[in-house]
């Protein structure tokens, strides 16, 4: 059944399949070089609109100094104009796709607000008089860019995933050859037909069929399943799982892209594509403003001209009124609140790696739960031991079966010494360890044969148990094995995944919040079915494959409703992205944390509760700062487009940006308005 694993030093642990060659680079070289692109236009426009604060008019009157000499307004313009076309290029190109696509957003918002400035400011420089916006201008780029820079910061690791599912899989496999000659080749080599030796220790490269050979196999990060699994001649095993016990000879039947991982591969890039096309609250907000913008500038040039006015005076209005309407503010509302949240719950022990589907969680109803690692420790441990023959008590039992076991590494040995040493029980010396794979391990104990071996032993040699208690234990899914004394079973010990204390206060939360708590696992019906009875869950989905998760999280949003989910392994990782937010335990695969929106550090199912009112408060915050972003807007607008003259009030650009600017800074120190805890 088990025995101790030694394994392989010369596991490799880089990949270099063609799966690696194909999607190392989805998405993050394309991603990062956009956050890259964002920071240099930052850093070059504001150095670029130092001078260009320092040498306005405006700028000066209000420090009461003066700084004027010759062809100082064309210095003006030229600096200008290079941060209108190099700071504002993402805009002015954001703007001709938002167009062609119809589909009006920030991009068509800044880009709106800066050409009609610099147009209309190039126009005052050379042909008409008035008053320029070229600082206005300049710092509405910076901070736009600034936003910007700060959003995609937040992309960039969501195709991480991609290139650390490779790693899985080793680099080389051992080729055997024809005439029985081994060789180590790279997995690009490998073809449907060829036949591998897979060492104890070593990942199986490729799905294939065993024909030779009898082990147990780890799939726990690959399938859920918690314990490892028997393989034998003519049974399939899975590239990237693990190798535990004896040597076996694999036909590969698929590989690169048709194995198992790389389907798992291609449901994340599906999943992820889907993600991606979400839409920000500040975007939303940006449609509204660009309408407003566009009308209210239309409006009130027609209306001075109808008036009368002068044709600069209505044109001057019109510009004041559109650049107004994009403030600063807006660029910096969602971003600001973002990375100070994310600051703040980073202390608390939650990362945020994906704003958008941080911003879904306060609207999650339904959490979908991954068992093993996540509600569980993922690890075997002792949770009953019957005694079958009354010469032996449950210390007897457990103090042979710890000494057997503790020549071990399997995970169920583990289990079974962790429990003894608890105990503080002697274990006595075992001599002439033997481990028999697929059975189990035996020595000698003071000249008595002792034995720990699985329910496969009893069946091979019809032995059968009718104690009642060990029944029940079998029927609930514990792992069960047997004492064997001198060929007489004198006890059973009884394993199972424990479950983490943190999770039954967690669903509980999290149904008083009004939220439905569901399990997937790979693990089998029973198993999975005690624990949920245990914890309180609503619904179980057990045995379910990779595939089947994100089905099932498919066919919950399909109801309409928003769903997370939470796991660990690299069975969840194409859930974790599929669902509205996916939120990884800290000390799961680095897949499953490059999956995940949302990591949870200290490995507390609890900080599930904590995600979900910080999401709530994060909202709170976001539509605040957009009420104070856009909100002056109510009084700006009308007293740009001189609604108010007749009251002696007129809004000038100058005045217009003071406004901006103190939204500005009240959204700024709204962000910072966060509990240290929540």
């Amino acid at each position: 059944m088990h025995e101790h694993v030694s394994h392989n030093k010369h596991e490799h642990e880089a990949s270099a399949s063609e799966m690696d060659h194909e999607h190392e680079a989805l998405g993050t070289s394309h991603h990062k070089m956009m956050m890259e692109d964002f920071k240099k236009r930052f850093i070059i426009s504001t150095v670029l609109t130092i001078p260009l604060i320092i040498l306005s008019p405006f700028i000066q009157g209000i420090l009461g100094y003066t700084l004027v000499f010759s062809f100082s307004e064309y210095i003006i313009f030229i600096i200008a104009s290079i941060v209108y076309f190099y700071g504002g290029y993402p805009f002015l190109k954001g703007l001709i796709n938002e167009v062609s696509s119809r589909k009006p957003g920030m991009m068509t918002l800044i880009a709106l607000a800066i050409s009609v400035a610099y147009i209309y400011s190039a126009a005052v420089l050379f042909l008409i008089p008035g008053k320029t916006f070229f600082w206005e201008l300049a710092t509405l780029v910076d901070i736009m860019l600034l936003g910007h820079w700060i959003e995609m910061k937040a992309v960039i690791g969501a195709s991480k995933a991609l290139e650390e599912i490779t790693k899985l899989l080793p680099s080389i496999a051992h080729l055997v050859r024809e005439n029985n000659e081994i060789i180590d080749v790279p997995l690009s080599e490998l073809k449907p037909g060829d036949i591998v030796l897979v060492k104890p220790g070593e990942r199986i490269p490729a799905d294939g069929v065993i024909v030779d050979g009898i082990t147990s196999v780890d799939e726990s990060m690959l399938t859920g399943e918690s314990k490892p699994v028997t393989k034998k001649t003519g049974e399939v095993v899975i590239g990237g799982s693990i190798n535990l016990e004896g040597a076996i000879r694999v036909r590969i039947q698929r590989t690169g892209k048709e194995t198992y991982l790389g389907q798992i591969i291609k449901l994340m890039e599906e999943a992820q594509a889907t993600k991606l096309r979400m839409q920000s609250l500040a975007d939303k907000a940006a449609v509204v403003l660009t309408i407003i913008a566009i009308i209210a500038g239309t409006v009130t040039l027609l209306t001075w001209i109808f008036l009368g006015a002068e044709a600069v005076f209505a044109l001057e209005r019109m510009v004041t009124v559109m650049v107004i309407t994009c403030p600063h503010a807006l660029g910096l509302a969602v971003p600001l609140v973002v990375s100070v949240s994310t600051a703040r719950s980073a202390k608390n022990g939650l990362l945020i790696r994906d704003k958008r589907a941080f911003e879904a969680a306060k609207d999650i109803q339904v959490i979908v739960f991954d068992k093993t690692g996540t509600l569980t420790e993922g690890r075997f441990a002792v949770t009953d031991i019957v005694s079958l023959d009354s010469d032996y008590n449950e210390k007897d039992i457990l103090r042979l079966a710890a000494a057997l076991e503790s020549n071990s590494e399997h995970p169920i040995a583990t289990g079974i010494v962790e429990k003894a040493r608890n105990e503080g029980i002697n274990i006595p010396q075992v001599k002439d360890f033997t481990s028999i794979t697929g059975i189990g391990v035996k020595g000698l104990i003071n000249n008595n044969e002792v034995m720990v071996v699985g329910p496969g032993y009893l069946r091979e040699n019809n032995i059968k148990i009718e104690n009642e208690k060990v029944l029940e234990l079998q029927r609930s899914g514990k792992t069960t094995v047997f004492l064997v004394l001198n060929k007489k079973v004198i006890g059973a010990i009884a394993l199972g995944d424990v479950i983490r204390k943190e999770s039954i206060e967690a669903i509980r939360e999290l149904k008083a919040m009004g939220i439905k708590c569901v399990m997937l696992t790979g693990d089998n019906k029973v198993t999975a079915q005690d624990v949920a009875s245990k914890l309180g869950i609503d619904e179980v989905f057990a045995e379910v494959l990779p595939h089947e998760k994100v089905n099932i999280i498919k066919e919950l949003q399909g109801r309409g409703l928003r769903v997370a989910m939470v796991g660990d392994g690299v069975n969840d990782a194409p859930a974790l992205i599929q669902a509205d937010v996916g939120i990884a335990i800290g000390a799961g695969t680095d897949i499953a944390i490059e999956s995940a929106d949302i990591i949870l550090v200290r490995n507390d199912p609890r900080d599930v509760v904590s995600v979900i009112k910080l999401s709530k408060l994060t909202y709170r915050k976001m539509i605040e700062n957009l009420i104070w972003a856009t909100g002056y807007n109510a009084f700006a607008i009308p007293a740009a487009a001189g609604a108010l003259i007749s009251f002696g009030l007129l809004l000038s650009p100058a005045i217009g940006a003071i406004f901006m600017s103190l939204s500005t800074v009240i959204v700024a120190i709204n962000a910072q308005l966060f509990p240290k805890k929540f």
